[in-house]
């Protein structure tokens, strides 16, 4: 085993990624100096990265239990933590547990207990009771987002949880939020407290648009089609709302995915894989999406509807103007409506419809996705599924787009042009011996 543990070297090789963040690089020397970490960054900074190395380095290659917990607010989190994981390649077995996967495969996957094991705190809760892993062997903790655990609910497991890691040495707690407390359970005693939330502020541009109408939904179109093609989310507080606005959106063919509790993961994960490779310019979803997931840089979050808590507000930005960059929340406001003080204070920009001047290039995509009926189990790469594409399906480099390999399936974007002549060329085809079916989702 511990000839296959990569370096933190090989694993940044292997991500691709050159060098770490100055926020990646403090939290990993905090991580490795001190037992208690509070990290502080905004979404989309490499938190995720940040506390992922040093908890590899500190693993034990020839200890056969869990050895490490993470516990997240939620499903698509748990999912984007055990991916980022597998593609590091370090060599350690991780296993992911959530709320709406069989306990079947649960079961299966913790036979042999993963070093690292990720999951929602409700259903690493109920394998705790029912004794699926040994926590005796666990050093480190991370609660990952975890005031948004909070918030959803999730005091009562947390507490649980804590209460059975006897071992545990090393706490790491992650955040977006300045104004997130760490609870008393958690059992903190002096932390090292590292905030990268300051640099936030200035990169972020909020305009008002001014809408005639008290629904604001043909205003939304007119901001959609200012803005043109490039990716963006439109938030919204009720499912019914969601609905309402998707059908609207449709009707004008901008291409979108719908995000929210009500929606079965299934469909969430795809809704977000599609989004991720271009298929779907705009996502229109509730506050679910505001923390937490792996989704691309945007220059634009638009409140379709106003944000009821400062925090709502804040997470709901943090979507946008990232760390190094910048970007727009749009707020759309009936001419009769009040802001509340929290973005009135914010002293956004006015616009007015017609100053909303449609862009060249309008929403639309270019590109479609690709179920692939084979994954990683099957030691499917990404270069295996190019390499099909492109030579019997006849496709060049750039008429293949992004490729996301899971565990027993695999999601490709493909020029919209090519997606039929390509069916009919690789359906069925055999992949490292595995014969796999190709359909569009």
């Amino acid at each position: 085993m511990s000839g296959s543990i990569k370096s933190q070297r090989n694993i940044l090789e292997k991500l691709k990624i050159e060098k770490l963040n100055p926020m990646q690089e403090e939290a990993r020397a905090a991580i490795h100096s001190g037992p208690e970490v509070v990290l502080l960054s905004p979404t989309g900074t490499g938190k995720t990265l940040a506390f992922l190395l040093p908890l590899i380095a500190e693993l034990d290659p020839d200890n056969t239990e869990v050895q490490a917990l993470i516990l997240t607010p939620s499903r698509e989190l748990t999912i984007q933590i055990e991916q980022v994981v597998r593609e590091m390649g370090t060599g350690f077995k991780t296993n992911a547990v959530y709320g709406g996967r069989p306990f079947s495969k649960d079961r299966t996957a913790l036979k042999h207990a993963p070093a690292i094991l990720v999951g929602t705190p409700g259903r690493v809760a109920d394998h705790l009771r029912r004794r699926s892993f040994n926590p005796d062997e666990i050093k480190t903790l991370v609660l990952d987002e975890f005031d948004k655990s909070l918030e959803v609910g999730f005091e009562i497991e947390m507490t649980e949880i804590i209460e059975a890691l006897k071992g545990v040495t090393k706490k790491i707690l992650t955040s977006a939020t300045q104004e997130a407390e760490v609870p008393t359970f958690v059992g903190l005693r002096k932390p090292r407290v590292i905030s990268f939330l300051a640099d936030k502020k200035s990169k972020l541009e909020i305009k008002a648009i001014i809408s005639p109408d008290k629904d604001k939904i043909e205003s939304l179109v007119a901001l959609l089609k200012h803005l043109g093609d490039q990716p963006g989310i439109v938030f919204c507080n009720y499912k019914d709302s969601i609905n309402r606005v998707s059908e609207f959106l449709e009707e004008h063919g901008i291409p979108h995915g719908c995000f929210y509790g009500g929606v079965e993961q299934i469909d969430r994960e795809r809704a977000l894989i599609k989004f991720r490779n271009n298929t779907y310019k705009i996502i229109v979803a509730t506050d679910l999406a505001a923390r937490g997931l792996d989704i691309p840089e945007l220059k634009f979050i638009i409140h379709y509807q106003l944000p009821k808590k400062p925090e709502e507000f804040t997470h709901r930005n943090g979507r946008t103007a990232r760390m190094n960059s910048d970007g727009t929340a749009y707020v759309i406001q009936w001419e009769e409506e009040g802001l509340p003080p929290f973005i009135r204070d914010e002293k956004p920009e006015i616009l007015a419809i017609e100053d909303l001047i449609p862009a060249k290039n309008q929403p639309k995509s270019a590109w479609e996705t690709l179920f692939v009926s084979g994954g990683r189990k099957d030691k499917i790469s990404k270069g295996d599924i190019a390499g099909l594409f492109m030579k019997q399906g006849r496709l060049s480099g750039d008429q293949v787009g992004v490729i996301e390999i899971k565990q027993d399936c695999a999601f490709v974007a493909v020029q919209s042009a090519k997606v039929d002549q390509l069916i009919d060329l690789v359906n069925n085809s055999k992949l490292k011996k595995k014969k796999v079916r190709v359909t569009k989702i």
